[in-house]
């Protein structure tokens, strides 16, 4: 998809007629776009060596990475006339995992969150505790279409396939297939939730035991 908007993007850029505001306009898209696409082939390319490393596991504060998720891909939002916040959390969090590969996790929800969201509904990170505190959740949420009972159920079956969902075209589920492995292999799991309006894509990891002591 993304490779494919490029190229739309790149054939409207060059039928001309557009103003100088609206060619920068296009041309942030396109550039943004890009980025977004070799995101997703590095991703795949990390996704296909997870086995060959050992990835640390380390306490960090998720919301600290939520936030740092949101203002990175602000800038692709904005140019989608979307955008993206945080959900404050008023405890403190701190869970075990590996950054990188967490990171990776919610950019890979966020990004595919952009293309299901309206237009004036805003997607939101998350944070929050679970099993009595045993677990953090960090969860992507969007407002768009909803996803039939079926499929849906189809898709929870075959959360680590590939598999598009006709009314959200946006999608190859790749970005879920390499969450899937990216959380397996810090002994996370991701997950989603259905909502009348939309969807939220998550991943549990351990909360940290260092918390505990303070």
């Amino acid at each position: 998809a993304p490779l494919a908007l490029v190229r739309q993007l790149s054939l409207a850029l060059e039928a001309g007629g557009y103003t100088d505001t609206e060619r920068a306009v296009l041309q942030r898209r396109i550039t943004l776009t890009a980025e977004r696409a070799l995101r997703l082939t590095t991703d795949l390319t990390r996704a296909e060596r997870l086995d060959d490393g050992l990835f640390e596991i380390e306490p960090l504060n998720p919301i600290v990475l939520c936030e740092e998720v949101a203002d990175e891909l602000s800038p692709l939002y904005a140019a989608h006339d979307r955008t993206i916040g945080v959900k404050p959390h008023r405890r403190q969090l701190l869970g075990l995992a590996n950054r990188e590969l967490l990171r990776r996790i919610l950019l890979n929800f966020t990004d595919n969150a952009l293309h299901y969201s309206l237009r004036d509904a805003p997607v939101y990170i998350s944070a929050q505790q679970r099993q009595r505190g045993a677990v953090i959740r960090l969860g992507v949420r969007d407002y768009g279409p909803a996803v039939p009972a079926n499929v849906w159920q189809r898709l929870m079956q075959n959360l680590g396939q590939p598999q598009p969902l006709h009314n959200r075209p946006a999608s190859s589920g790749l970005g879920i297939v390499v969450a899937h492995e990216f959380a397996a292999a810090m002994g996370a799991s991701i997950g989603a939730v259905r909502h009348r309006d939309g969807a939220t894509f998550y991943v549990d990891i351990m909360t940290s035991t260092q918390l505990r002591l303070l």
